[in-house]
């Protein structure tokens, strides 16, 4: 099974420590079988916290799914010793105050607030990503 890399970028206002909230947090993704190309037509999602076996016991994955066209099992693993602060998430602090921002939603791409202890405006914006073949 090859390694992926999700790589993200973003301008951060006033805050710092961007990560993942938990082991719970859902990454939804798109998936593209690794035999036949196709691609799934619903966005499904992962989880740190999941764990399906593999077919004849060759361990587990985070995800396990057949694909409809050639009915190949396809996998993936979200391996937590290689998630960051700052590859993606949505939980942030103030730079000046420590102030925790724990519900941040960057589906707009864009996410500002007010930090009351710092009396700043915080904010992320440009937010970009790709996937890398490590």
């Amino acid at each position: 099974m090859g390694k992926v890399a999700l790589q993200f970028k973003a301008t951060l206002e006033n805050v710092t420590n961007l990560r993942p909230m938990g082991e719970d947090f859902r990454w939804y993704l798109k998936m593209k079988c690794g035999n036949c190309g196709e691609i799934s037509e619903k966005w499904q999602y992962i989880r740190l916290m999941d764990s399906v076996a593999l077919k004849g016991g060759r361990g587990s994955a985070s995800m396990v799914q057949k694909c409809k066209l050639c009915a190949r099992e396809n996998s993936i693993e979200i391996l937590s010793s290689t998630i960051k602060s700052y590859n993606a998430g949505f939980a942030a602090e103030g730079v000046e105050s420590g102030t925790v921002f724990s519900d941040i939603n960057l589906q707009e791409k864009d996410w500002t607030d007010y930090d009351e202890k710092a009396q700043e405006s915080v904010g992320i914006y440009e937010v970009t990503h790709q996937f890398v073949k490590c």
